[in-house]
């Protein structure tokens, strides 16, 4: 179920910043949930109706912190590209994703986990400006904010169907997932790439496993 939560404006460096609110419940572990929303595939194959490829950066499998994707794909009949940089990873309760180019002025995604009712609450906060003064506050007014919501739409209710069905498996290597520790006091936290964050379900789930 995916449900909008609202929708306002922000006011940064003294200039209109809107914010989206999205809230999805899924029938899913918090933790495949987490993977799936890092999921590059995914992401592309949600995204049929704008043609979405991932052209640079990490281009397939999971993204990590510190990373970077470039997608093209077609909006309002131009053929676009926007570059994000996942800038803060928490597993597997948040993580955000920052524009460092694109057509918009500013635009921050921010991904909020959390179990709920044997299965996971995703909030998503999306924080964006386009460019080019009041023409652009204009045009997000008219039709981008709305577009943009209903991509974010989309975009949530396929994570929903994949989590929900065995289909997660050929997004996620076929790995369970299940939480990863975090780093004790002292010691060197955890750069949590696609890879690592894999390898952390598949242990903790096999640890679980031989300890029933």
């Amino acid at each position: 179920m995916v449900s909008l939560v609202g929708s306002s404006n922000q006011q940064i460096d003294d200039k209109t910043m809107e914010t989206i609110r999205l809230a999805t419940w899924i029938d899913a572990p918090v933790e495949r949930c987490f993977l799936l929303s890092l999921s590059i595939d995914l992401h592309v194959a949600s995204s049929g109706r704008t043609k979405e490829r991932a052209i640079d950066g990490v281009t397939a499998g999971l993204i990590g912190e510190g990373e970077t994707v470039t997608f093209q794909a077609r909006h309002f009949g131009l053929r676009l590209r926007h570059t994000s940089l996942i800038e803060t990873l928490r597993p597997y309760s948040y993580f955000r994703d920052v524009m460092i180019s694109g057509v918009f002025r500013h635009f921050v995604h921010e991904h909020h986990f959390a179990p709920l009712n044997d299965g996971t609450r995703l909030r998503d906060e999306v924080h964006f400006s386009l460019r080019w003064g009041v023409f652009g506050r204009l045009a997000t007014k008219m039709f981008v904010r709305r577009h943009l919501t209903a991509f974010l739409t989309e975009r949530n209710a396929a994570i929903q169907e994949v989590a929900e069905s065995e289909a997660w498996r050929q997004y996620l290597d076929g790995e369970p997932a299940s939480a990863a520790t975090v780093p004790a006091a002292g010691k060197k936290p955890v750069r949590w790439d696609g890879k690592s964050l894999l390898a952390a379900a598949h242990e903790l789930s096999a640890s679980h496993q031989s300890s029933t």
